[in-house]
């Protein structure tokens, strides 16, 4: 599968619009957003989005912000589609390791629709087949966030590069989340 990576700033430049409504839109408007994290924890780096959601999940900005719903889905993505049923987002982000023939650690946007031939071991349904499901049942726009592992050997740890960039995600998710919040606070 041939996948252009974007530089690190612009994954940023597409996520700002996403987290950030319009300018003068009350907090009651904002788009309801469900961040699932996705791997598998016991495989070293594809921990990776696992650990963005739980990382999201103990912090004040994302726990606070009433439109947005943090899921650990592990491995099993497709059992988490009860809560966001519940929750009816507009907008779902995916976050997972993903294999981009990249520098580890690169985070990049994927088209799910892309992903119908990447290997999805560690999930019992491909992402490209839950994305569709999600879009048709629920109608929400569906995004892929993946991270470049460094490796996925069982019983590993997460490298230092894929933890920077969880860190990293969970920063920019944060400070997003905040200024959208402040600005609206006054």
């Amino acid at each position: 599968m041939e996948m252009k990576t974007m530089s690190q700033s612009s994954w940023k430049n597409f996520l700002y619009p996403i987290l950030t409504p319009e300018q003068g839109q009350s907090k009651a408007n904002y788009p309801r957003l469900a961040v699932v994290g996705i791997g598998n924890e016991f495989n070293g780096d594809d921990a990776a989005g696992v650990l963005v959601a739980r990382n999201l999940g103990r912090r004040e900005c994302a726990c606070d912000a009433q439109h947005v719903l943090v899921i650990e889905a592990g491995q099993a993505p497709e059992n988490i589609t009860a809560d966001l049923r519940r929750f009816q987002p507009l907008v779902v982000i995916l976050v997972d390791a993903a294999q981009i023939d990249a520098t580890p650690g690169t985070i990049t946007w994927i088209p799910w629709e892309s992903t119908s031939g990447m290997s999805a071991s560690s999930h019992s349904l491909p992402l490209a087949m839950l994305a569709r499901y999600l879009t048709l049942e629920f109608g929400c726009i569906v995004h892929l966030l993946g991270i470049q592992p460094a490796q996925n050997a069982p019983f590993s740890p997460v490298s230092l590069a894929v933890s920077d960039a969880v860190n990293e995600i969970c920063e920019t998710f944060c400070q997003s989340l905040f200024l959208a919040q402040s600005s609206h606070a006054g």
